[in-house]
């Protein structure tokens, strides 16, 4: 039975890297420039989508308060985003993959500017549940890292992904502030026009600077809904194992930043405004470690090596969090918190694309895209639980005990199973 297993492994990785050999002739006839300015042009459609996403975020609350919805009903709000994006993140992968790249992100930016037009016209609180329906399909990061994943060859791949984290980072400073700027000086709806407008531009850089999808690589078109073709790359070696890791290592430390809005008022008794530094202080965290620091490990260092190590740091972040007391003690913590995240989320989408046949990739990552929404949609519940019952406290002895746990794990197996150093 091992022998057959190894021989199927072994079949797998041959074809993966034949295919991935296949697409990255037809991205080496791009021309090394070319390539370059395409990379270049995926994160600025990354950018600009973050930026808006996080714009409505802050106008969010004064809309739906405007329009009469409590608290309870803003949380509903709230799961039904998470559910869409969880949902569409795997279809969405699966689109990118039959249709190509391009076609992925024209329909994302496009979807984005039909959700800043519904917002624009929601005059009661159904109109507003609806606006929420194209987030389905609104997903930029995954359609950048599609582009990366494509055009860099496995060695450049970490590094690339990496610099997404500058993207991320510029998204939270520039739309939190934009948010509530927009909102409180011009009016609710403005941030929604400026959405609208925005979308529109990025579906025509999309359009113009996103080469089609080569007919030299054309995949066999496929039911893109099926559940059986999503799963099926969970079977390939190794993929399991990190993507587990991957939902788990990371998932109290995100069900403390979902409670955030509240801790942040109960626990820190801090006001709006204050709450706004500290996302501004988060994001260019952000930046500067993803965007730095982050390629400069893996350009050094193994993804085993850099795995085991976020995972390292991030029960220390679990420890630091349990004994943390004001405002000033989560500043600190929140450093190599920070670290974790972004070493975690581009090592293991890193090892996951490498893992896969090329014509896979977008599944991959669209399939990775969904731990977000996971945790967005499961939270608010689990999260509240915790706080009540608990305190803060919980939130950082279970991060400490569960990475633990994964830590010896990753010591005593080979975790990813090649260990090639990214040069």
């Amino acid at each position: 039975m091992s022998t057959m297993n190894a021989k199927a492994s072994s079949g797998g990785e041959k074809k993966a890297l034949g295919m991935r050999s296949e697409t990255l002739g037809v991205s080496d006839c791009l021309g090394e420039v070319k390539r370059g300015q395409v990379i270049l042009v995926a994160y600025l459609i990354a950018t600009l989508e973050l930026t808006f996403l996080f714009m409505q975020m802050g106008a969010m609350p004064y809309l739906a308060k405007s329009l009469g919805l409590d608290s309870v009903g803003f949380g509903y709000l709230q799961t039904t985003f998470g559910v869409l994006q969880l949902v569409g993140g795997p279809i969405f992968g699966r689109f990118a993959d039959q249709f190509g790249t391009r076609a992925a992100l024209i329909l994302s930016c496009a979807s984005g500017s039909a959700f800043f037009l519904l917002m624009s016209i929601s005059t009661s609180i159904p109109l507003l549940f609806l606006s929420r329906l194209p987030a389905v399909f609104m997903h930029g990061l995954p359609g950048a890292q599609k582009v990366i994943t494509d055009l860099t060859t496995p060695s450049q791949r970490a590094d690339a992904l990496g610099k997404l984290g500058l993207c991320f980072g510029i998204g939270i400073i520039i739309g939190s502030a934009l948010g509530g700027v927009l909102s409180t000086k011009f009016g609710i709806f403005v941030p929604t026009y400026v959405g609208l407008v925005g979308n529109l531009i990025n579906t025509m850089i999309a359009m113009v600077w996103i080469p089609p999808k080569s007919h030299h690589h054309v995949t066999e078109h496929s039911n893109m809904f099926s559940i059986r073709e999503i799963l099926r790359l969970m079977k390939f070696p190794g993929v399991m194992e990190v993507f587990i890791i991957k939902v788990f290592a990371g998932l109290p430390i995100g069900l403390f930043l979902i409670m955030f809005s509240i801790i942040s008022m109960d626990f820190f008794g801090l006001e709006a405004v204050e709450s706004g530094y500290l996302m501004s202080y988060f994001g260019v965290l952000q930046m500067v470690i993803q965007g730095l620091i982050i390629g400069k490990l893996t350009n050094h260092c193994t993804e085993r090596t850099l795995l085991r190590l976020s995972i390292f740091v991030f029960a220390g972040v679990g420890l630091g969090m349990a004994l943390m007391r004001t405002v000033w003690h989560y500043c600190i913590v929140v450093v190599p918190m920070v670290f974790a995240f972004s070493m975690l989320g581009t090592i293991t989408d890193s090892i996951l694309t490498k893992s896969v046949p090329s014509s896979d990739t977008g599944t991959m990552l669209g399939i990775c895209a969904s731990v977000q929404p996971l945790t967005r949609t499961v939270g608010p519940t689990i999260g509240g639980v915790l706080y009540k019952q608990f305190g803060v406290s919980s939130f950082g002895y279970l991060q400490l005990i569960v990475n633990i746990g994964l830590f010896i794990y990753l010591l005593k197996n080979k975790v990813p199973l090649s260990e090639a150093k990214n040069q």
